[in-house]
């Protein structure tokens, strides 16, 4: 995949949508000095060019009690000749359950996320489908017991600091 290039203007939409894709497109415009024509354009070609994928609210699941099993799965392969990680990576990522997957340096080669509504779902999940395709040679399963920071927001209430203001 080549890069997509794009301009000083571009990335600073890009940004202010990465922050919240609800804002308003006269309040980019506002923001970048821009004119409104110029935002609806550039944002209707990513779109077009599928550099803005989707439009998302970031849920705080851990709030609502929605109690959906999540882990991470390393995974050691076998990459494929001529297809290096890719294949393999295909066939996981097809996976319903699978909720993100990337190549990783270290001891592994994959981190695969994985969602189910069960513990003994996802451990199924990786038993009979994960651990069991060509080139697989083994895994290490992680449960999430519980989050405290994703995308950059803070999922946990926050008490008062406990740190002692320093007087001069």
């Amino acid at each position: 995949m080549k890069p997509y290039k794009t301009d000083k203007t571009g990335e600073d939409i890009l940004e202010i949508l990465s922050k919240n894709g609800k804002t308003p497109h006269e309040d980019i415009a506002k923001q970048l000095d821009i004119s409104l024509e110029t935002v609806k354009k550039y944002i209707s070609k990513f779109e077009k060019d599928k550099i803005i994928l989707r439009y998302r609210t970031h849920i705080n699941w851990e709030r609502i009690k929605h109690h959906e099993v999540r882990a991470l799965i390393e995974v050691k392969v076998i990459p494929e000749r001529g297809l290096g990680f890719d294949a393999i990576a295909e066939s996981i990522y097809r996976f319903p359950e699978v909720t993100a997957l990337s190549l990783i340096s270290g001891g592994y080669d994959l981190l695969v996320q994985v969602e189910g509504p069960t513990l003994q779902e996802v451990a199924l999940f990786v038993s009979e489908k994960l651990a069991t395709l060509k080139n697989v040679q083994s895994t290490a399963t992680h449960f999430l017991l519980k989050k405290y920071k994703e995308d950059g927001d803070i999922l946990v209430e926050q008490p008062d600091s406990k740190r002692l203001p320093i007087s001069p």
